[in-house]
């Protein structure tokens, strides 16, 4: 099996992360996304969405999107005890809710600010200045649910670490791209921060 990758977008990081939280090598493959490697047809025949991260498999099946290459190597490799996804019922559906809220609250508004407002990829996408530094309030506004959350429990899902807290570290450590840092204003947000960069995985995995 191979991985395809750019080692410090965020959501290969969170592939990375979770590998090492399961213990598991995998040969990876950097590319160059920056330069477009990702938009040549060769890529494209490979991962059906066009990004990064992707998993081939031996036989060449592909597979993308981080989360279901998460899914997919704890179930092959031997499910981690307890699962980073949750083991009972109550549990799978509240670290999916959680992940899908850091998803759609904290990776997506993030994204749209650091392409609009850095126009890394103005070769090819029409940037809109302003709609980034909306994104970017967008993304400040909602840390204030996780922040709450962490003060009922010590992970985002609960009172253990699953994939949920991966995603939440991958994506506010790439915030710094658009200057922006955890401070004193929300502190359990950055005591949890503090203490998941002291985690064998995560510091393993910096780039």
């Amino acid at each position: 099996m191979k991985i395809y990758e750019f080692p410090i977008a965020p959501n290969a990081r969170r592939v990375s992360i979770f590998l090492a939280e399961i213990g598991l090598e995998i040969e990876r493959v950097n590319v160059d996304i920056r330069g477009g490697e990702n938009l040549t047809p060769e890529f494209k025949e490979k991962a059906a969405n066009g990004l990064i991260p992707f998993l081939e498999l031996d036989d060449g099946t592909c597979i993308c999107e981080s989360v279901a290459i998460c899914r997919y190597l704890e179930s092959i490799h031997g499910q981690s005890v307890p699962s980073l996804f949750g083991d009972t019922p109550l549990e799978i559906a509240n670290v999916e809710m959680w992940n899908r809220m850091v998803e759609f609250q904290v990776m997506v508004p993030l994204l749209q600010a650091f392409r609009n407002i850095s126009g890394i990829y103005k070769d090819r996408e029409t940037i809109n200045q302003a709609w980034g530094e909306e994104s970017k309030q967008r993304f400040i506004n909602a840390l204030s649910t996780f922040e709450h959350q962490l003060n009922e429990f010590p992970y985002v899902a609960g009172d253990r670490l699953t994939i949920t807290d991966i995603s939440l570290f991958a994506f506010l450590n790439f915030a710094k791209v658009i200057q922006f840092r955890l401070d004193d204003s929300t502190p359990n947000l950055l005591h949890w921060f503090d203490s998941m960069q002291r985690r064998p995985s995560i510091v393993s995995t910096k780039t």
